[in-house]
């Protein structure tokens, strides 16, 4: 974990790699949420699946990060997780 964090740093330090990570973190921090509540239920993908009748393949590549999940599908995983989906619009961290 210790080589990821270094990497992680390291690569951050780019100012073009640092402007690209940021305009993706919200995405993948759903993504994120959404893999560590799968896995505190101890589920698979597939269990996950026949839970939302989304198919595994599609779970498979919003965790992937290659399939952008509408609204419904959002809702319709945070139930097959047995949680509540919370969306809020705030106002840019530079005019806070």
């Amino acid at each position: 974990m210790k080589k990821y964090k270094d990497f992680k740093k390291k690569t951050l330090q780019n100012p073009e790699v640092k402007t690209e990570y940021d305009a993706l973190k919200h995405e993948y921090d759903i993504i994120q949420a959404m893999i560590n509540a799968r896995n505190q239920l101890n589920i698979t993908q597939k269990e996950l699946s026949e839970r939302t009748g989304i198919t595994q393949a599609d779970i498979s590549r919003i965790e992937r990060g290659t399939r952008n999940p509408s609204l419904n599908m959002l809702k319709k995983l945070a139930n097959g997780l047995g949680m509540e989906l919370k969306l809020e619009f705030i106002s840019p961290i530079d005019e806070k």
